[in-house]
């Protein structure tokens, strides 16, 4: 028996370098380790609980370390445990070095049909600050080759807030991009992730990141950039254009079931949400030998369940319909959270309508603690 509809994550941790600010379950490549991972995770999908699932979303670490064929193979097991359908959105991350354009034909034909390219910077001051090891050039390389390989579906990661950075090169950053034509754009401020390099630097040096009048700024920038160009910022940090949404991205923010694989991967199956370990051969020894993966899980129920759904559905452009919200779990949010509410919407944080909660666009500045405070509840 098959659970509700779901999004397929499938996590390929291993990297051509390691970037200071990532703090992602993630290792350089090794021939033996990245051999071993995927026969776990072959065995993972193969005891994995049979969803129907929906799309397919290959993250990292770097999922394009591996070759085409591999990713293929995983593709077919995928889909032969979910029902994976045959027009499903396959999303791939990718870096764009020069060894990925070789590739990209052979990605294309095992049935990737979406491509998320780690940018972060078209400046190469920055790059280099990040630990990035492509040069801007080799961006609009990528992009032309995947448009050779017929993909019609690209999007661009870019990073703010990145030590160091200006106004005016957030803005060519964001020119770059645009005069690229992808069809979706995230935009993330730079995160300090405990454990990080980045997180040490900051603690000896916080003058060098940007303060947060600073990522405001780059935030509207980039609102109002992308706006002009005819995006539409549909979540907090993305953007697409009519019709490219990320299909897999929005089946999270909808609180939509998912089934995670991999080392350090998350499931969220029939109200339970699970983490796998984050410890690389604990995983690969459990899968291989066919015993449960370490981690940990959580039942939610009550406040936390629909406190997390609250936030998810908050950081969209469409925020909560409470009237499907109260058939989905029985709450009257405006009732139930009202106190919070009236809080955030005299501040100007929120907007609530008859029907509907959604933020304003001064709340989407402070996304983080308007939703919070829902979980507080």
């Amino acid at each position: 028996m098959t659970t509700a509809t779901a999004g397929v994550y499938v996590h390929l941790p291993f990297c051509p370098y390691i970037c200071p600010y990532c703090d992602f379950a993630k290792w350089a490549w090794d021939d033996a380790r990245a051999a071993r991972y995927l026969a776990a995770l072959h065995a993972e999908i193969a005891q994995a609980v049979p969803v129907e699932a929906a799309t397919l979303f290959f993250g990292g670490g770097t999922p394009t370390t591996y070759d085409a064929a591999a990713i293929g193979a995983l593709i077919a097991a995928v889909r032969a445990r979910t029902q994976l359908p045959d027009d499903a959105e396959i999303t791939v991350e990718a870096n764009p070095d020069p060894s990925l354009w070789a590739r990209l034909g052979a990605l294309r034909a095992v049935g990737v049909n979406r491509l998320s390219i780690g940018v972060q910077s078209f400046e190469g001051a920055e790059l280099r600050v990040l630990g990035r090891r492509h040069a801007p050039a080799d961006v609009t390389r990528a992009v032309a080759a995947a448009r050779g390989a017929g993909f019609e579906n690209v999007s661009l990661d870019l990073i703010f807030g990145v030590p160091g950075q200006t106004e005016a090169a957030w803005e060519r950053s964001l020119d770059h991009a645009l005069a690229l034509k992808p069809e979706h754009l995230s935009c993330y401020g730079l995160t300090i992730e405990a454990g990080t390099p980045y997180a040490i630097w900051y603690a000896r040096e916080p003058a060098a990141f940007a303060d947060d009048t600073l990522e405001a700024r780059l935030y509207a920038i980039a609102i109002a950039r992308l706006a002009a160009a005819g995006f539409e910022q549909y979540e907090i940090s993305n953007w697409a254009r009519p019709g490219f949404r990320c299909r897999h991205n929005a089946g999270y923010w909808r609180n939509d079931p998912y089934l995670g694989l991999g080392v350090g991967s998350a499931s969220y199956l029939g109200g339970t949400r699970s983490v796998h370990t984050r410890e690389l051969d604990t995983y690969i020894d459990a899968a291989l030998a066919g015993v449960p993966i370490p981690g940990e899980a959580e039942r939610l129920e009550g406040a936390a369940q629909s406190g997390e759904a609250i936030m998810l559905a908050l950081r969209t452009a469409e925020g909560v319909d409470t009237t499907a919200f109260r058939e989905r779990y029985g709450i009257d949010v405006l009732e139930t959270y009202g106190s919070v509410v009236d809080v955030l919407v005299a501040g100007g944080m929120l907007v609530a309508g008859s029907d509907s909660l959604h933020l304003t666009e001064r709340g989407r500045f402070v996304a983080n603690d308007v939703c919070g405070a829902f979980l507080a509840v």
